[in-house]
């Protein structure tokens, strides 16, 4: 955690540049890098009966760091997506997990 879920970008792309985005991350949160996990999603985009091209966007589930840094990592990602979605709309959306409701193995935080 945090977990990262990408749609509307090019698979190899955030593959081959998962590690800088991480790199970066990792500063910006301030938690070990072992900690994130991305996600990829085919997307097809719908509207008025016709695949159009859609927009890039970017679920984000973490334990809650206060604006301040929720800000520059919205940035942060943004300016990342925009460098191979050919500067397309991106969409950071930010889920707050609590503590009490994460469970890993069993135990949550």
């Amino acid at each position: 955690m945090p977990h990262l879920t990408f749609r509307g970008i090019d698979k190899k792309a955030l593959i081959e540049n998962s590690k800088t985005l991480v790199d970066e991350l990792t500063v910006l949160v301030g938690c070990d890098r072992t900690w994130f996990t991305i996600e990829h999603r085919e997307t097809e985009f719908i509207f008025d009966g016709n695949i159009i091209p859609g927009f890039t966007f970017v679920d984000m589930a973490w334990f809650d760091r206060g604006q301040e840094v929720q800000d520059k990592v919205a940035i942060a990602i943004t300016d990342f997506c925009k460098k191979f979605n050919n500067g397309k709309d991106t969409t950071v959306v930010f889920h707050l997990l609590k503590e009490n409701t994460y469970y890993e193995n069993g135990a949550h935080f």
